[in-house]
C-alpha cells in the first residue's frame, strides 16, 4: 500500500520534463524513468494500481521515495535517464533497458576525411561531436555539409600512393556533382582540408566562420553571375542554422566541472548539485539544510561544496555556482557565469533546488490545495468551496460482517483523527442501499447531537442505489439540501446528484476527479482493513465459542493473551491459568484434549 507521505511526494511533483528514480525502504534504486511531465508520469503509477500489469504492480509496491531531476526538454531527459540506467542499472530497468547509445558524428583522421555517423566512439579514427539526442537533425545537419562542402562519402583509403596508381574510379556521387573526385586527384588536398575546417567549426556550434564562408563564396558566385548556386548556398546554410541542435545537458564545450546552485527561504536551503563530464550531466544531487543560526547562502553552500567533493573524491577543477564564495582550494576555477552554456546549467541545477524547497513551503502547499478545491467548486457548481469533504463506503463478505467507512479530507489532505468505521447494526442480509442509509444516518445524527462542524460535501461509492439512500438519511435529520451530496460510480468514473437521471464526467485529466478518487479509494482502503479485522476476529471467536462455560469476556482475554487458536491449543496449563485462572484455564485445556484425541482416533 502506498503511504501518504508517497502520495504527498507524487501530488508536489512539478509539471516540468526530467527523470525520476524510485527507491525502496533500504534506499536501494528500483528504477529510473524519463517524463515528459514529471507530475503526470509519475502519479500514471499510482492513479490505476489495478490497471498495471504484474512487474509494474511489483515496483509501485516496493516504492518507499523518490528523487527527480528538472531538465529543460525532454531531449535532454532521455539522455540523462540512459547515462543514469547504464551507471546504476537499477533493478526494474533490466528489462526495459536495450543498452543503446546516443549516435555521434566523426570526422575521420585520413587523406581527404569524411563525415560520418556512429554508435560507437571507438568505430573510427577521428574527432567525435555529440551525442546528439535527435537522430533526425543529426542526419540533416550531416547530409547538408556533405552536399555543402561536396564531401566524399566513399570508404577508399585515399593515400597519395593509391591515388597515384589510379586505384579507383569516380562513382556516381561524383557524376551527380556531390563530389569532386578526389579518388581520382580532380580536386586538391589543400582545398578540401578547407572544407573540413569549416565543418569542425559547424558541429562545434560556432557557425560565424561558416557563415562568412558562405558569404563570400556567394559573393564570389554572384560575381560571376551565377545567381542560381548563390541562391542554393543561401538556402543551405539557412536550412544549416535551423537544424543545428544544442543542449543544456549534451555541451561538448564543457568538459569537466562540478555546478552548485542554491535556493533558500527563512527556514530551509537545498543545494542541486550536478556532475559535468565531457559534456553530459552524469549525476545530480540535492542537499538540504535545516538553518539554526540564520546562516547566509554563502556559508550554506561553501560547507555543501566541500563535503560533494570529498564524498565524490572529485578532481575537477572547475566549479560552476550561482553564489560567489571563496573555495580553500588552489588551482581550482570557481566561477560565477553571466552568460553562455554555463549560465544554461545554473539555471537547471537552479530549478532543480527551487522544486525540492517548494515542499518545505507551506505557502505553496497552501495555494495547491486551495486552487484544486477552487477546481472541484467549479466543476460541481458548489456554493461554497468544499474544503471539508466526508466520503463514505460499504465492505461486506458473502453478506456477512457488513461495515462502513467514512473518510475526512480538510483542506484537499486526510485529516485521519476524523476518520470512523461503522459496524452494521440494523440491516439484516447483504443490503448495501439499507447499510449506506443507517450509516449515513448515524454519522450526522451524532454529529448533529454534539454539534460537530458538518462537511461541505458528502460523497457516496457507488450509484445512484447508494445516493438515494444516502440522501433518505439526510432527508429524516432535515439536512437534505444543505449539504451537497454526490455519489461516484467505479466504472466510468460517472458522478450522480439527487434527482438528476443522468451523471456528469469530469476531464480524468482533472486535479478535482483525482482528489474525489482519492478520497473514494482512500475510503475503500480504511473500510476494507477494519473489514478483514472484524472478519479474522470474528473466526477467531467462532473457533472458541464451542468451549462450555467459556464466556465472551474470557476468549478476549485468551486471544489478547496468545494472539491465535493454535498458541491457546498447544499452551501449557499453567501458561492458561496465569491468563484466565484455574477454573476457566482447565475447562480449555480440557476441551482442546479430548477433541485432539477425538480427531486423532
Amino acid at each position: 500500500m502506498v503511504s501518504d507521505a508517497l502520495k504527498e511526494q507524487v501530488l508536489q511533483l512539478p509539471d516540468l520534463p526530467g527523470v525520476y528514480r524510485y527507491f525502496n525502504s533500504d534506499n536501494e534504486l528500483l528504477y529510473v524513468g524519463k517524463a515528459k511531465s514529471l507530475k503526470k508520469r509519475v502519479g500514471s503509477y499510482f492513479q490505476k494500481f489495478d490497471s498495471l500489469d504484474v512487474k509494474t504492480r511489483r515496483l509501485v509496491s516496493l516504492i518507499d521515495h523518490l528523487e527527480y531531476t528538472v531538465v529543460p526538454t525532454e531531449f535532454d531527459a532521455l539522455i540523462l535517464e540512459n547515462h543514469l540506467i547504464k551507471q546504476h542499472q537499477p533493478r526494474y530497468n533490466i528489462l526495459l533497458k536495450d543498452d543503446k547509445t546516443y549516435p555521434y558524428v566523426c570526422v575521420t583522421e585520413e587523406r581527404f576525411p569524411r563525415v560520418v555517423t556512429t554508435r560507437r566512439k571507438d568505430e573510427f579514427k577521428g574527432t567525435y561531436y555529440g551525442p546528439f539526442t535527435s537522430v533526425g537533425a543529426m542526419n540533416t545537419v550531416v547530409e547538408h555539409i556533405t552536399k555543402i562542402f561536396q564531401l566524399r562519402t566513399c570508404y577508399y583509403a585515399l593515400s597519395e600512393k593509391n591515388v597515384q596508381e589510379n586505384k579507383f574510379k569516380v562513382c556516381l556521387e561524383y557524376h551527380l556533382g556531390n563530389c569532386k573526385g578526389p579518388c581520382e586527384n580532380l580536386q586538391e588536398e589543400q582545398e578540401y582540408l578547407q572544407h573540413i575546417k569549416q565543418v569542425h567549426q559547424i558541429l562545434k556550434g560556432n557557425i560565424s566562420s561558416a557563415r562568412q564562408f558562405f558569404k563570400e563564396a556567394m559573393l564570389e558566385a554572384s560575381s560571376h553571375m551565377e545567381f542560381e548556386k548563390a541562391h542554393q548556398l543561401k538556402v543551405k546554410l539557412e536550412k544549416l542554422e535551423r537544424f543545428h541542435h544544442t543542449s543544456v545537458v549534451v555541451n561538448p564545450s564543457i568538459t569537466d566541472a562540478d555546478v552548485f546552485a542554491i535556493a533558500s527561504n527563512e527556514q530551509m536551503a537545498v543545494v542541486s548539485y550536478l556532475k559535468v563530464l565531457n559534456g553530459m550531466v552524469l549525476q545530480s544531487r540535492n542537499t538540504e539544510i535545516k538553518k539554526r543560526l540564520n546562516e547566509t547562502e554563502e556559508e550554506i553552500i561553501i560547507q555543501v561544496m566541500i563535503n560533494i567533493r570529498e564524498t565524490n573524491a572529485s578532481e575537477s577543477k572547475e566549479i560552476i555556482s550561482n553564489v560567489a564564495v571563496e573555495y580553500p582550494e588552489d588551482g581550482l576555477q570557481l566561477t560565477v557565469p553571466q552568460r553562455g552554456d554555463k549560465v544554461k546549467l545554473i539555471q537547471l541545477a537552479l530549478k532543480n533546488a527551487q522544486q525540492r524547497l517548494l515542499k518545505y513551503s507551506g505557502d505553496v502547499r497552501d495555494e495547491r490545495a486551495k486552487r484544486i478545491l477552487s477546481t472541484l467548486q467549479k466543476d460541481l457548481h458548489l456554493s461554497e468551496l468544499p474544503d471539508h469533504i466526508e466520503c463514505f463506503d460499504n465492505s461486506n463478505f458473502q453478506g456477512t460482517d457488513a461495515v462502513s467507512a467514512m473518510v475526512c479530507f480538510k483542506n484537499a489532505k486526510p485529516s485521519k483523527k476524523d476518520y470512523r468505521h461503522f459496524n452494521v447494526k440494523n440491516v439484516v442480509g447483504p443490503d448495501d442501499f439499507a447499510t449506506m442509509k443507517e450509516t449515513v444516518g448515524r454519522r450526522y445524527k451524532r454529529a448533529l447531537e454534539e454539534e460537530q462542524s458538518l462537511p461541505k460535501l458528502i460523497i457516496i461509492d457507488g450509484g445512484k442505489g447508494q445516493l438515494s439512500a444516502a440522501c433518505e438519511a439526510l432527508h429524516a435529520l432535515g439536512l437534505y439540501g444543505k449539504i451537497p451530496i454526490i455519489g461516484i460510480a467505479k466504472n466510468l468514473e460517472e458522478i450522480f446528484f439527487p434527482g438528476d437521471q443522468y451523471p456528469i464526467y469530469i476531464d480524468k485529466k482533472s486535479e478535482s476527479l483525482r482528489l474525489i478518487q482519492y478520497l473514494r479509494d482512500e475510503a475503500h482502503r480504511f473500510g476494507i482493513t477494519h473489514h478483514r479485522k472484524k472478519r479474522s476476529k470474528t473466526s477467531l471467536h467462532s473457533s472458541l465459542q464451542g468451549i462450555p462455560e467459556v464466556g465472551e469476556a474470557t476468549i478476549e482475554k485468551l486471544l489478547k493473551t496468545f494472539k491465535s487458536v493454535k498458541r491457546i491449543k498447544s499452551a501449557a496449563l499453567s501458561e492458561l491459568e496465569a491468563c484466565v485462572g484455574e477454573s476457566k484455564a482447565l475447562k480449555v485445556f480440557q476441551y482442546f484434549q479430548e477433541n485432539e484425541g477425538k480427531n486423532n482416533s
